[in-house]
């Protein structure tokens, strides 16, 4: 069975891929159904899972003062990826991340994910916690992407955390890393941050899917960079439908994208949810289409919060 990385690089026509959130603790998996039943008439090449630590919430106590407490708001992400893949058939790539998991954790969530037949990975370093402002991995947890990727090949190979040894997987894990056209905000320069990409990619990363961007000069220059510094893997661009108006301020402010002229000058002009979904639609429209002219034939969506977008956008380019 080929593996989506396999799928990425034998792309030779117009796809697409989208990433899908697991549901709030408690709630419904519907709603993540409901995500694929509007997308799937555009058969997705695959689904990315996203995958979460835990939050700080503040909660009254007896006294009724307001007092913090960690919670996981999204846990299920094996579940929801061996859920979509039984339901629908379609090659799922749940997150694995550093942040808020231990080593051992995570060896656990691979021994579970190759049980179910899952063997493609997206891996990532992940956020910062809310109770530090500096990324701080768990006690025993990974702290970099790379030493992610190591943990994973090692166990490709058949070596536990402990120690013991095994026969290694009938099928390895192949996994994907994530790459900035506009630099990870902790990196001091784009062509440091892609001295990091190559590593991760020397290092058996077979696929790069890119953080969202709005302006796709900067995507191009990338690749460029990142041919130069001898990535030859397939790079995916990541695309995000702006649809509230919130996200005018919140999206360059959480993932340090920067907006170009004209579409800010479009966004200042909009009064309402509705008309910044209608500005941002035919943005993406017009990113998607540029990128396929260039050869870029798979776009990766971030579609959260946003289905009806990408529907409106995939109808339009697919």
């Amino acid at each position: 069975m080929p593996t989506v990385a396999d799928l990425i690089r034998n792309s030779d026509h117009p796809a697409f891929s989208f990433e899908l959130l697991p549901p709030l603790k408690g709630n419904s998996i519907s709603k993540v159904f409901n995500t694929i039943d509007k997308l799937r008439e555009f058969n997705p090449l695959y689904i990315n899972i996203t995958s979460h630590r835990d939050e700080v919430v503040y909660k009254p106590n007896e006294q009724g003062i307001k007092v913090p407490h960690v919670y996981r708001k999204r846990p299920g992400t094996v579940a929801v990826a061996a859920s979509i893949q039984h339901k629908y058939r379609i090659p799922v790539v749940p997150h694995m991340i550093c942040s808020g998991f231990t080593r051992s954790e995570t060896e656990y969530a691979l021994i579970d994910l190759n049980f179910l037949g899952i063997h493609d990975l997206l891996l990532l370093r992940g956020d910062n916690s809310e109770r530090h402002n500096f990324f701080k991995p768990e006690d025993d947890g990974n702290q970099y992407a790379i030493d992610l990727i190591h943990q994973v090949n090692n166990l490709n190979q058949g070596r536990f955390l402990d120690g013991t040894s095994m026969e290694p997987f009938e099928t390895p894990f192949s996994y994907g890393v994530a790459g900035y056209p506009e630099k990870h905000e902790e990196a001091p320069s784009l062509d440091e941050d892609i001295a990091h990409l190559k590593a991760k990619v020397d290092a058996g990363a077979e696929y790069i899917i890119t953080q969202m961007f709005f302006d796709n000069s900067r995507f191009f220059d990338f690749v460029k960079k990142c041919r130069e510094a001898g990535i030859t893997v397939p790079i995916v661009p990541g695309l995000k439908p702006i649809n509230y108006l919130s996200q005018i301020k919140v999206l360059p402010d959480i993932f340090k994208t920067v907006f170009p002229k004209a579409l800010m000058m479009e966004l200042k002009k909009c009064n309402s949810n509705e008309e910044v979904a209608k500005v941002g639609t035919a943005w993406a429209v017009q990113q998607s289409k540029e990128l396929l002219s260039n050869g870029f034939n798979l776009i990766h969506f971030y579609s959260m919060m946003a289905t009806k977008c990408v529907y409106d956008i995939a109808k339009q380019v697919y």
